[in-house]
């Protein structure tokens, strides 16, 4: 692979506006293509095999109505000591907004609901599924209400699933944000304004042909609402890392005199190959979410994937056009070496990896000591997880700015806090109708519940609908009790000698099974991931001990980032600080998506870090130089591209959805942890104790295994880098070496 990217980078370099030009033509293509024949995503969370998604499917299949999505207005008079029941002019109020909905073109009907004290009005509004409806059918609602708040003296909110599926939340200044330290980290890296903008040109660019690609991947399946959103975010992330890493590798090519075309073949040769190889394993990890069991999560999953691959295209493709462009340009060094010169190191050695080299060196003379410190913090990290909560935040989550959440707190004050999360009890009633009154009764005896209403349907259908309202909010875990109750105990006491059957669904319903499936379901994704991550690995480190190491350590910093997750929602330590007014449950899927991003990106620098070091490695047989020098030439990039990547990721964790700031601390925690204390500690401590048999792979499995070296034979080097050779020789490691014990000494 590596002499084919090699040619690809030389051919690439000389004839920059094809490459240029195909790219441009490509994404012309695929936007339009989106735009005219991509599939509206999903808002789907179908789980099948469990009771909720029984329940959604026999309300689907009786045609009843029931069974899409809903939205509620809230309203009460603006006047504290004025009720529904004692005025004319409020309750008239209440009809117009209820025949102005009513008439609205989706709308299939409304139902009418009052408070015991009659401050508060419910009015539920019914429409068809989702792949009926629009945007245009929340605006349309929007305007209703608009017109209503003009001429009537009532407050209206509103929220409900419609809201969940059409809204577009605030514009996030986060986001803006993280781009704009991502900027000033690649200036600073960099010193140069051309270097800095080729990694942000790419990953704009490939996301911007990235995320087209996800309306056209919803025609073959169910793409969910939320896939773009969580593919800008991994996508922005890796995009930006794996451009900065050639970019990387084709300055220090540059730096030795290199020819540009021959400088940008080398470094795919090299970088682009732990390019290709990172992003495999990235997709890898994702696509391992297709054993989850939750064709959504899967979907997602593959939204994800296509963007990443779309990143690692455009990082192996446009970016070699672009440096073959931009020519000697690059060269252009920053401050440090500004000051390297002025000092008059003629051998333009680099200030900042001597440091990192003699901070390897360091931990490498103390490798036992910061193996035991850095595991035992991971580990105090990762304790909390065992106090994990799973469960799904409704909208008494969002920000009280948010129409959404001052509806939702309406809501539970005049109808109870059970009210926000109904259970949708669907009965199948073809073989016995008479089972339903006694079956409403049974329920609403249950000292969980607080009502239990038969819903109006239609006469002659064979499904009755019964709305059961918890006494406690959904996300209380009294109402999981109260749930496992009903389909225990109550439904089967009530059904017993009866042929009818009940399936109990609706938002609490779902989000419990979704819960439940997820807890079974983690650890068989958990031994995928890690098995596939491991036999890449394996593979491309010709080691059976490095690919072992890498998995136990990405899966300590993947635990430490669930750690910190329940300490910030669940405990709410430091909550404020991303915005979250109220401590919530971990999202069911969260841990899904967490697991398999993160297990990716950790091993994108693990790859990053350990081709470098093994390409030292068998240059020299030094096991303890190798460490050294690998450390000392991608410390830098590596903790640069880490705090590109957390920037990002923090930007999207200050947004107002709560599923986008779990997902942006979570991995803005562990990718930190994995680029300092994992990267820079836990690694060379623990290649420093293993020492040569961190290379061990036995006869036999090498024979078997196929050959795809980082340091496959290239062409013969140009005598422009003579130089770069002269780096490696071993006069050159011995003074570097010599260097490294004095700075530690020191």
């Amino acid at each position: 692979m590596s002499r084919l990217l090699y040619r690809w980078g030389r051919w690439s370099a000389t004839r920059p506006w094809i490459a240029i030009g195909a790219w441009v033509l490509l994404s012309v293509l695929v936007v339009t293509a989106s735009a005219g024949f991509g599939k509206h995503l999903d808002d789907s969370m179908a789980a099948p095999g469990t009771d909720s998604q029984a329940a959604a499917d026999l309300l689907a299949s009786a045609d009843s109505g029931a069974g899409g999505l809903t939205a509620y207005v809230v309203a009460t008079p603006e006047q504290g000591d004025v009720t529904f029941m004692d005025s004319r002019q409020a309750e008239a109020g209440l009809d117009r907004l209820e025949s102005a909905v009513g008439e609205l073109p989706k709308v299939l009907g409304t139902t009418r609901e009052v408070s015991p004290d009659g401050r508060v009005a419910l009015l539920r509004v019914q429409y068809p599924e989702i792949g009926e409806l629009a945007a245009s059918d929340l605006t349309a609602l929007k305007d209703v209400l608009a017109e209503a708040r003009s001429s009537s003296s009532l407050r209206l909110e509103a929220g409900g699933d419609l809201y969940f599926s059409f809204e577009q939340p605030p514009a996030n200044v986060g986001e803006a944000i993280g781009l704009v330290v991502a900027a000033v980290i690649l200036v600073a890296a960099f010193g140069s304004l051309l270097a800095a903008g080729l990694p942000l040109a790419v990953a704009l660019f490939g996301l911007l042909v990235g995320a087209s690609l996800i309306p056209l991947l919803g025609l073959l399946i169910d793409v969910p609402v939320w896939a773009p959103v969580m593919a800008a975010m991994v996508g922005l992330g890796v995009g930006i890392d794996y451009a900065l890493f050639l970019l990387s590798r084709h300055r220090e090519h540059l730096a030795a005199g290199v020819p540009v075309a021959e400088a940008v073949g080398r470094s795919l040769a090299t970088a682009g190959q732990a390019v290709v190889f990172a992003g495999t394993t990235v997709v890898v990890a994702i696509l391992g979410l297709g054993f989850a069991g939750l064709p959504f999560v899967t979907a997602g999953g593959a939204g994800v994937a296509a963007v990443v691959l779309v990143m690692v295209l455009a990082a192996i493709t446009l970016l070699p056009a672009l440096l073959g462009l931009a020519g000697e340009r690059l060269q252009a060094r920053g401050l440090l070496a500004r000051r390297g010169e002025r000092r008059g190191q003629g051998q333009r050695t680099d200030a900042a990896a001597l440091r990192w080299s003699c901070w390897g060196a360091h931990v490498t003379r103390h490798a036992a000591a910061y193996a035991v410190a850095g595991t035992t913090l991971l580990l105090a990290l990762a304790a909390p997880v065992l106090a994990l909560r799973l469960g799904l935040p409704d909208q008494g989550t969002y920000p009280e700015a948010r129409t959404e959440r001052r509806a939702y707190d309406l809501v539970a004050d005049g109808f109870g806090p059970g009210a926000t999360g109904p259970m949708v009890v669907a009965v199948d009633v073809s073989r016995d109708r008479s089972v339903v009154d006694p079956l409403a009764a049974a329920l609403a005896a249950d000292p969980g519940i607080a009502s239990a209403v038969v819903a109006p349907v239609e006469a002659t259908s064979d499904v009755a609908v019964i709305i059961a309202q918890p006494t406690t909010t959904p996300q209380d875990t009294e109402t999981v009790r109260t749930l496992d109750r009903m389909r225990t105990e109550v439904l089967p006491s009530a059904l017993a000698g009866s042929p009818a059957t009940a399936h109990v669904g609706g938002y609490t319903a779902t989000m419990s099974d979704l819960s439940q499936r997820v807890e079974q379901r983690l650890p068989i994704i958990l031994v995928a991931v890690v098995a596939m991550s491991f036999l890449l690995l394996m593979v491309l480190f010709r080691s059976v001990v490095v690919p072992l190491k890498a998995a136990v350590l990405n899966l300590l910093s993947v635990a430490a980032s669930y750690g910190v997750l329940v300490m910030v929602f669940q405990w709410g330590w430091a909550a404020s600080l991303i915005g979250l007014e109220s401590t919530v449950p971990i999202i069911s899927f969260i841990p899904l998506f967490v697991f398999a991003i993160l297990f990716g990106l950790s091993m994108d620098y693990e790859v990053f870090l350990l081709s470098r070091v093994r390409e030292e490695y068998l240059r020299t047989g030094d096991n303890g130089y190798a460490v050294v020098r690998g450390i000392g030439v991608t410390a830098r990039t590596i903790s640069c591209g880490a705090a590109i990547m957390v920037s990002v990721f923090v930007g999207f964790g200050f947004g107002d959805d709560p599923v986008l700031k779990m997902l942006g601390l979570g991995l803005a925690t562990a990718v930190f942890l994995d680029a300092t204390l994992v990267r820079l500690v836990l690694v060379p401590a623990t290649m420093k104790l293993l020492g040569d048999a961190n290379w061990w792979l036995p006869a036999w499995l090498d024979r078997l295994l196929p050959h795809l070296d980082l340091d496959d034979s290239l062409p013969a080097r140009g005598e422009g880098e003579a130089s770069a050779a002269a780096m490696l020789s071993p006069l050159s490691r011995a003074h570097e070496t010599g260097a490294l014990h004095e700075a530690d000494a020191g």
